[in-house]
């Protein structure tokens, strides 16, 4: 495996649903509904079932992606019953009750705390004080990543060093080599201990990405790491063809997941932005058509407090109208761009 160590220093709020979806099997068009961060078939009755303040289809769906080592999916899902737990606490308090050493929850309480904690001003304080419940989580059950990475969220937000960063680090990959989450949150550490130096960060994102399967998800982490660039706007320039590969990277990736389907929507919403902004316009629309009726809050939060109605006039001028002023006004980063757990539950992001 690439040591990806070297390039170490020193070294779901709730489903909202705004408007109807069209068939997944229609290509999309300019004035087509869609929906918000919509849960995949798996999620979505667990979610109803916590609705109605019942835990036990979260629990199963938890402990069998667990038992399977389907680490992205556990991620995934763990993240966004956290989201859901943050403003409708009622069924993980019972769950929590009901049983309390159960592994899951020591997950879904982590990351919970880290969620909460986010948004203050206090971040770092209120995050060291959150430590002991990851730790639980991560020894809950010692082959889970999912801890870990909450653990390299948790050491970016309370600004940790790199030495104990790099720490964290090794225990993630020796659980799971290729796990996208981990890699996001690495990346995103790298991103705030260099601010402005992303070549070290697409060092990092490529080298990892060679190490990876074809069919794993941190093949679209250089991508990311260009997504960061292109809103950043500070730091040396990145050249074009790097840019080009990773965006080249994420559409073979892109091609090996079925269109109009949930979670792939997460990665093909980052890359329909990648595109656009190096005018990729034709890459663009056949992402926009892959992604169906499914927006995610992310990127599109970054430039709008209604990361939906972004969307939808994004892919209208895209689709609709020769790219020009519309398209790039629609890009355009903020001043201060938004960071991803601003004063709500995180978006989900992987």
């Amino acid at each position: 495996m690439v040591d990806t160590m070297a390039l170490l220093p020193a070294f779901f709020r709730p489903t909202r649903m705004t408007r109807r979806a069209s068939r997944p099997a229609d290509p999309p068009a300019a004035g087509d509904e869609a929906v918000l961060d919509a849960p995949d078939e798996r999620l979505s009755p667990a979610l109803v079932a916590a609705g109605r303040g019942e835990f036990g289809a979260a629990s199963a769906l938890l402990a069998t992606t667990r038992a399977a080592a389907e680490w992205e999916d556990h991620d995934r899902y763990a993240r966004r019953l956290a989201a859901f737990a943050r403003s409708r606490s009622e069924w993980f308090e019972a769950w929590r009750a009901a049983a309390p050493d159960d592994p899951d929850v020591a997950l879904v309480a982590a990351q919970l705390a880290v969620d909460r904690a986010w948004p203050s001003p206090a971040r770092a304080e209120l995050l060291r004080e959150v430590s002991p419940l990851i730790t639980a989580a991560a020894r809950a059950d010692d082959r889970d990543p999912v801890p870990w990475r909450i653990a390299l969220d948790h050491a970016r937000g309370s600004r940790a060093g790199h030495r104990y960063f790099e720490e964290l680090w090794e225990a993630a990959v020796r659980r799971a080599p290729h796990h996208y989450g981990c890699h996001v949150a690495a990346l995103r550490y790298l991103g705030t201990s260099w601010h402005g130096s992303h070549r070290e960060c697409f060092d990092f994102a490529d080298l990892a990405a060679q190490d990876a399967p074809a069919d794993s998800l941190v093949q679209a982490l250089p991508a990311r790491a260009a997504l960061s660039y292109l809103t950043d706007g500070c730091g040396p320039e990145v050249p074009r063809e790097r840019l080009e590969a990773a965006a080249d990277r994420a559409i073979a990736l892109s091609g090996r997941f079925p269109a109009a389907t949930p979670w792939p929507a997460e990665i093909r919403n980052k890359l329909v932005y990648v595109l656009a902004r190096l005018e990729r316009w034709e890459d663009a629309r056949t992402q926009l058509r892959l992604i169906g009726p499914y927006a995610t809050s992310f990127p599109w939060d970054r430039f709008s407090d209604d990361p939906l109605g972004r969307f939808l006039r994004l892919r209208e001028a895209l689709l609709t109208t020769a790219p020009g002023t519309t398209v790039t006004e629609l890009l355009a980063a903020p001043a201060r761009p938004r960071n991803e757990h601003r004063g709500r539950a995180p978006a989900p992001d992987h």
